[in-house]
């Protein structure tokens, strides 16, 4: 279990803490609703997790069979729909994997990456859509 602390700020912004860590992050809502954009808006944070989580299983993996992962880097699209209600639609990621990761460990890693947590955790209806180049 772990207890992540959001307050209320007003105007839309909220102030989170990690508990285990006392990590710090705040967030607004976006410009389209009715927000100043000023940070990552809740479903940023969704899609920001996605792209992490995916990496991070991807590192584990990597670590296991010792390919070296550092510098892998993933661009995350967030596309919202409005009907019939406002929610994420579809999320597109693209992964920037380094060089030098053998050709056999490609499809471990990309099938890894389909098995995180956040993203067994998405609704069926978010579509997920990711590529990866290959250094």
């Amino acid at each position: 279990m772990v207890r992540i602390d959001v307050h209320y700020e007003g105007d839309l912004h909220t102030r989170c803490a990690h508990g285990p860590s006392g990590a710090k992050l705040e967030t607004d809502a976006p410009v389209d609703n009715e927000g100043r954009g000023e940070s990552f808006s809740p479903t940023d944070l969704l899609a920001t997790a996605l792209g992490s989580c995916m990496l991070t299983v991807m590192g584990i993996v990597a670590r296991r069979h010792g390919w070296a992962l550092e510098g892998a880097h993933v661009s995350v699209e967030k596309h919202m729909v409005t009907a019939p209600e406002r929610r994420v639609g579809r999320l597109v990621l693209g992964f920037a994997m380094p060089a030098g990761i053998p050709e056999e460990a490609r499809a471990v890693l990309e099938r890894a990456a389909h098995t995180c947590p956040v993203h067994r955790s998405l609704h069926p209806e978010v579509e997920v859509e990711a590529t990866f180049a290959w250094g």
